[in-house]
């Protein structure tokens, strides 16, 4: 039989993979919805990944140091040492180009392939555009 300390270390361990399989599936999908046509600014990527290490800093929890015994919060490094997954802004690198070869392999008479190209046809019109 495990000691009561064992037993709560267990228990944590088992809440954090189940906290990490939902943020992966549900929230993920969530914020990422249409990331394949976003074009990203610096940024723009800096806050997605700082809103990444927020929730993993949550799932997670702070550490307690050996030392010391006081508790901290999670450095970067270690949050990606304990969060195997690819970060979010590489997941959203991998869909766009995923979706890039989709689209690449199309024909050339939809337009979203010339749009690829960027080689618009025909001319916008001068001017401010009218309103309805």
């Amino acid at each position: 039989m495990l000691s009561f300390s064992a037993e709560s270390f267990v228990f944590e361990v088992a809440i954090q993979i189940l906290k990490s399989k939902i943020y992966r599936t549900i929230i993920l999908s969530i914020v990422l919805y249409g990331c394949k046509t976003w074009s990203l600014t610096l940024r723009e990527e800096r806050k997605l990944r700082v809103f990444e290490n927020m929730v993993l800093r949550r799932i997670f929890g702070p550490t307690r140091e050996e030392v010391t015994g006081e508790w901290r919060r999670l450095h970067n490094e270690e949050l990606n040492d304990l969060y195997s997954s690819p970060n979010i802004v590489r997941v959203i690198n991998s869909r766009r180009m995923r979706w890039v070869g989709h689209v690449a392999r199309m024909g050339e008479e939809r337009g979203l392939y010339s749009f690829l190209l960027g080689k618009p046809e025909g001319r916008r019109p001068m001017g401010r555009f009218r309103r309805r």
